[in-house]
């Protein structure tokens, strides 16, 4: 889950690299525990230049070219023009510019470790404005995307601490920092910050000024943390119609704690967010109908029981299948309203798809079962 959360957590907001170090076959220990054979490999003499065609350009050219670039979406022209700038022209009053520019040049080509060098060079978290504290937020985005959640949850803990930055920003540094602690594993701390994130965002005396995207984001998340629980809910029949029982309940009990959430981000309005949720809810009911389905009759259950078993679990099941098919169809049509288009709306379109399938299977099967006809009576015998 982690990997999906990384492809659209972000995505409402938009150095020079070192030589590694290579290790070969032969520096391998050997069988024995003696220590291998060295070998000294020469090569030719290199001479290592910089880029040939940039270096007779200045700071101006070098800045325009990168500008131009850029808006052509040409980001990997750009990441060259400004990271040459940046490196080469210390002195430039387009220097810091540059810098955040490469940095967001190097995101949108998706990498990530330069983005992090060039962005790092300019934040400053604990005290920068302007572009600096911009840089800052975007160290913590890389340093998401890298995977190093401990690194980005210290930084947005400084950023979300700052009563000195506008309240769009502080929100958004706890909604960051929630999702990254989640990722993290800390789901306790993670369900704080993004509930204290939606209590400061609702004691606001003007809403206008922080845009929807963070506090449905905040919601969805929180729906997220449910929804995890949720999942890690087995239901084992093996374990007896009792305690069956009380699992389902439990789980259910979370599916609709999750699904209250993603409702509330529904609710705030934000396209993308409702999109996301609608989106969950309905694969929420999906996992509980092929769990349902394809689990055993509990062990205790014998005979007539277990026909009368399943004829209880169809009904449940066209229920959970129904519910689902209501909240994808919602989910387009809104996603049709507001003209959004996004991996949600293709993902919803295609579970509306299999769940309508399913749901016919299941009254074609119902059908067959009533057609059936009774077994014949068993005769008694003659006196």
């Amino acid at each position: 889950m982690a990997g999906t959360w990384r492809r659209w957590v972000w995505v409402g907001v938009v150095g020079l690299m070192g030589l590694a170090g290579c290790r070969t076959a032969g520096s391998a220990a050997r069988p024995d525990g003696a220590a291998p054979p060295r070998h000294e490999v020469e090569f030719e003499p290199v001479t290592v230049t910089g880029d040939l065609e940039l270096e007779r350009l200045n700071d101006e050219e070098l800045f325009a070219g990168g500008t131009s670039a850029f808006a052509a979406e040409d980001y990997k022209q750009a990441a060259r023009y400004f990271g040459r700038l940046a490196d080469f022209h210390p002195q430039s009053s387009h220097r810091r510019e540059a810098l955040y520019n490469a940095g967001l040049a190097h995101q949108r080509l998706k990498q990530w470790e330069e983005a992090y060098q060039r962005f790092s060079e300019l934040a400053d978290a604990a005290t920068g404005q302007g572009d600096a504290l911009a840089a800052a937020f975007r160290v913590a985005e890389t340093q998401y995307q890298l995977e190093r959640f401990e690194d980005a949850v210290a930084l947005l803990q400084v950023l979300a601490g700052r009563k000195d930055v506008p309240p769009a920003r502080r929100l958004e540094a706890q909604v960051q920092l929630g999702i990254c602690e989640l990722e993290a594993g800390r789901r306790e701390q993670a369900e704080a910050s993004l509930r204290k994130a939606l209590s400061d965002y609702e004691a606001l005396d003007d809403k206008d000024l922080v845009d929807d995207y963070y506090p449905a984001q905040a919601h969805f998340f929180v729906g997220e943390i449910y929804r995890l629980h949720y999942e890690e809910v087995a239901l084992d029949p093996l374990k007896g119609s009792d305690a069956l029982a009380k699992d389902l309940n439990y789980k259910a009990e979370l599916l609709l704690s999750a699904q209250g959430h993603y409702l509330r981000s529904i609710r705030v309005g934000n396209g993308y967010w409702a999109t996301a949720s609608g989106t969950q809810i309905g694969a929420m009911y999906e996992t509980m109908y092929n769990q349902m389905v394809n689990s055993p009759a509990p062990p205790e259950l014998t005979g007539d029981e277990v026909g009368i078993y399943r004829q209880e679990l169809r009904k449940k099941i066209r229920v959970l299948l129904t519910k689902s098919i209501n909240v994808y169809e919602r989910t387009l049509e809104a996603a049709e309203r507001i003209g959004s288009q996004n991996a949600f709306v293709d993902r919803t379109r295609e579970s509306l798809r299999k769940v309508k399938e399913l749901l016919l299977a299941d009254a074609d099967a119902e059908t067959d079962a009533e057609a059936e006809p009774p077994p014949p009576p068993v005769s008694k015998p003659h006196s």
